[in-house]
C-alpha cells in the first residue's frame, strides 16, 4: 500500500485542533512538529525554541527514534540554517540543504537530509521558534526541492497557529508558577503564625518549669510534660505544612480529592475537629475549581487560627443548578457589619473577589458567640 499524505481542509483543521488541545509546553512542541510532518508528508520535522545564550532552550524532533536522538548528542547551537531561521526571520526552501553555503555539517549519527523547508515562528516582531521540515516524501527530479510554494504557504499557516499555541503554553506555565508562589506565601504565613505561637508557649512553659524545679518538683514535672506536648504539636504543624507545600493537585486529582486531602491534613494538625463531605458534584471549569479551593483555604485558616472553634465542617454540594462550598465553624464569631477592618483582616475581600472572578457569589453569616458560616456558590457542577 502506497503512503498517501492527508490533504484538504479537514487535515489542516485536524492539525490546528491538535495544537490547541495542549497547555504544557513540551506537549505543545511535540504536537506542532508531528502535525507539520504529517500534513506536509515529510520524513523529518523539528522545532527549536531559542534561549538567551546562543542556543536552544528546547528542541523537539519527529521522525527520529529515541536511540538516534541520544546518539546525535547535545541540543544544536544556533548556527548555519538554524541561525538563519532565527536571525534572518524569513522562510528557507532548499533543494539540498547540504549544498547551501551556510551549511556547517551535522553529527555522525544525524540522519541524512536533502530538501529542506524552514520557517520562523513569530510573535509580533519577536522570533519565538523555528519550524523545520526535511525530505519530502515524493518523487523529485535531480536538483529540485520536493517542497512546493503551496507547502510553504501551508507551513506558514501552521507557524502562525504555533505562535498562538506557544504563547498560551508560556502563559499557562507562568500562571502555574504564580499559583505555586502564592500558595507558598500563604503557607509561610500560616506556618509562621502556628509554629511561632507554639514555640512562644513552649518557651514560657519551659521557663516556668525551670523556676519550679527546686521549690515544687511536682509542678515542675507537670510543666515539663506540657513542654513535651507543645513540642509534639509544633512538629505536627511543621509536618502538615510540608505536606501542603506540594502544589494543589487540581489538574490530576480534581477538587473533591484535593479538598479531602487538605482537610485530612488540617484535622490531624489541629485540636479542632475538621470534617468534609461532598455529594454529586461534577467537574467544574479549572478557574472555578481553583477559586473554590482558595476560598476554602482562606476560610479554614480563619476558623482554625482566629475563631477558637472546636469543630469546622466543610461541605461541597449541588444546589439549584450550581455548586455550593460551605465552611461552618462553632467559634466565637464576629459582626460582619460592625467593622470593615475585620473583614479585611479575615480575607473576606479577597474571597469575594475570587468568587466574583468566576461568576459566583460569596455570603457570610456570623455573630459574636454564634460561629461563622461562609458559602461560595458558582454556576454548574
Amino acid at each position: 500500500m502506497s503512503h498517501r499524505p492527508p490533504s484538504g481542509l479537514a487535515a489542516v483543521s485536524a492539525a490546528l485542533l491538535a495544537m490547541s488541545r495542549h497547555l504544557e509546553m513540551r506537549d505543545v512542541l511535540k504536537t506542532i512538529v508531528a502535525s507539520a510532518r504529517e500534513l506536509l508528508d515529510a520524513e523529518y520535522a523539528a522545532l527549536g525554541v531559542p534561549d538567551d545564550h546562543g542556543g536552544f532552550a528546547q528542541f523537539v524532533v519527529d521522525g527520529v527514534s529515541d536511540e538516534q536522538w541520544k546518539a546525535i548528542g547535545p541540543l544544536p547551537r544556533q548556527h548555519g540554517i538554524l541561525a538563519a531561521m532565527l536571525h534572518e526571520a524569513k522562510p528557507e526552501r532548499l533543494a539540498d540543504v547540504r549544498k547551501d553555503p551556510r551549511f556547517e555539517g551535522w553529527p555522525a549519527a544525524h540522519p541524512d537530509m536533502s530538501d529542506f523547508l524552514g520557517l520562523p515562528i513569530r510573535d509580533g516582531d519577536d522570533v519565538i521558534g523555528a519550524l523545520f521540515l526535511a525530505n519530502k516524501r515524493c518523487p523529485k527530479p535531480e536538483g529540485t526541492c520536493g517542497f512546493t510554494e503551496e507547502d510553504e504557504e501551508l507551513l506558514g499557516i501552521l507557524a502562525q497557529h504555533a505562535a498562538i499555541a506557544l504563547t498560551n503554553a508560556r502563559l499557562y506555565e507562568r500562571s502555574r508558577e504564580l499559583t505555586i508562589a502564592e500558595e507558598r506565601s500563604r503557607l509561610a504565613h500560616e506556618l509562621h503564625d502556628a509554629v511561632s505561637q507554639k514555640l512562644f508557649s513552649l518557651r514560657l512553659t519551659a521557663q516556668a518549669a525551670a523556676a519550679l524545679v527546686d521549690r515544687d518538683p511536682a509542678r515542675a514535672k507537670g510543666e515539663l510534660q506540657q513542654v513535651a506536648a507543645l513540642a509534639a504539636e509544633a512538629v505536627d504543624e511543621l509536618r502538615a505544612a510540608v505536606v501542603e507545600l506540594r502544589p494543589a493537585g487540581l489538574d490530576e486529582d480534581g477538587l473533591i480529592a484535593t479538598l479531602r486531602t487538605q482537610i485530612q491534613v488540617l484535622d490531624r494538625a489541629h485540636t479542632a475537629r475538621v470534617t468534609f463531605a461532598s455529594t454529586a458534584v461534577r467537574a467544574l471549569p479549572a478557574a472555578q475549581e481553583e477559586a473554590l479551593l482558595r476560598v476554602s483555604q482562606e476560610a479554614l485558616h480563619n476558623a482554625l487560627r482566629h475563631s477558637g472553634a472546636g469543630h469546622v465542617d466543610v461541605t461541597l454540594a449541588r444546589r439549584d443548578g450550581g455548586t455550593v462550598l460551605r465552611i461552618s465553624d462553632d467559634g466565637r464569631g464576629f459582626d460582619p457589619a460592625a467593622t470593615r477592618l475585620a473583614g479585611r483582616h479575615l480575607g473576606l475581600v479577597s474571597m469575594r473577589d475570587r468568587a466574583d472572578g468566576v461568576g459566583g457569589k460569596l455570603t457570610v453569616e456570623s455573630a459574636p458567640g454564634k460561629g461563622t458560616t461562609i458559602e461560595m456558590e458558582v454556576p454548574g457542577g
